[in-house]
């Protein structure tokens, strides 16, 4: 995916067409030939290039990306069957080569685009779609499940939060009212910690990886390198990121979400957000304007 201008991670390992090509002739010489095309996204992981029509590379651009690969490999085959909207499908599993020093993988191509927060069609409708799929992940009982590295307390996230708010006072020109979402991050850590079962989550359910038809529906949700149990607070991301006000209710009210988990949820999207504003706001507009949105959003609510 794209790194804009800037590199947006140390260690990020250059990645381009030809290695691209490279790649997959080596391994997959089936598909050798297939025309190649990188995706423009705003992801900071991986990058995505387009094999012929049906098919798309993603390959970790930093090797913490590495392990991610390895999991949806392992529990995708596993939980598509049980979600009620489509998910990636791995056709080829890629090896290090080439230079390139890390797993891969070619996946079956999934029409759609992300939704963008301020233009979406049908808010209400998405919001019960999502729901529909977070209650479908929760409801799974596969066994041995990795545990979500999101999904511990929400004390886990206090230290690097903090660290993040005072960041931003000193970048004003983000305008970030931090004694607010200091406010909003300490009731998060007020609220009583889950103390159910660990459930089924996605875990990082960001607008980027959701795609929806030209009606506005969902139809498919991809990237599950984060995917695990834990915290159900976790999928409570789009409440904030994606939904305005009226949806971001209705979607609480389709999954039946208590005070505490909602409490804990939106400390959780905060946090993700003013964490990764000042890391990427030179170097991907995409997570930098979503961070911002959900910082509105949050202290619009409170």
């Amino acid at each position: 995916m794209s790194t804009g201008q800037m590199q947006m991670h140390p260690g990020t390992h250059p990645i381009d067409d030809d290695l691209v090509r490279r790649l997959v002739a080596g391994q997959f010489p089936q598909w050798a030939g297939l025309a190649v095309e990188r995706v423009p996204s705003g992801g900071t992981v991986n990058a995505m290039y387009r094999l012929g029509d049906r098919m798309v590379v993603r390959l970790p651009l930093v090797a913490g990306g590495a392990g991610d690969v390895v999991l949806e490999r392992e529990w995708l085959p596993r939980l598509a069957p049980r979600l009620p909207a489509a998910v990636p499908e791995v056709l080829g599993a890629g090896r290090p080569a080439e230079g390139y020093p890390w797993p891969w993988s070619v996946y079956r191509w999934l029409a759609g685009e992300n939704p963008e927060a301020d233009t979406l069609r049908a808010p209400g409708q998405l919001a019960v779609d999502l729901a529909g799929f977070v209650t479908a992940m929760r409801s799974i009982t596969l066994p041995g499940a990795p545990t979500a590295h999101r999904g511990g307390p929400v004390a886990s996230l206090d230290a690097g939060t903090r660290a993040a708010i005072e960041e931003l006072r000193r970048i004003p020109q983000e305008d970030v009212d931090c004694d607010a979402v200091t406010a909003v991050w300490e009731d998060a850590l007020r609220a009583p910690d889950w103390d159910g079962p660990p459930v089924w989550l996605h875990a990082d359910l960001m607008p980027g990886n959701v795609l929806v038809d030209g009606d506005g529906r969902l139809t498919s949700v991809i990237d599950f390198g984060c995917t695990g149990v834990g915290d159900p607070a976790c999928d409570l991301f789009p409440a904030w990121n994606l939904l305005p006000a009226r949806a971001r209710e209705a979607f609480r009210e389709a999954l039946g979400v208590d005070d505490a988990t909602w409490r804990r949820g939106r400390g959780r999207t905060l946090s993700q957000a003013l964490i990764a504003l000042p890391y990427y706001r030179t170097t991907n507009p995409t997570m930098a304007r979503t961070a911002r949105h959900v910082i509105r959003a949050v202290l619009g609510e409170s």
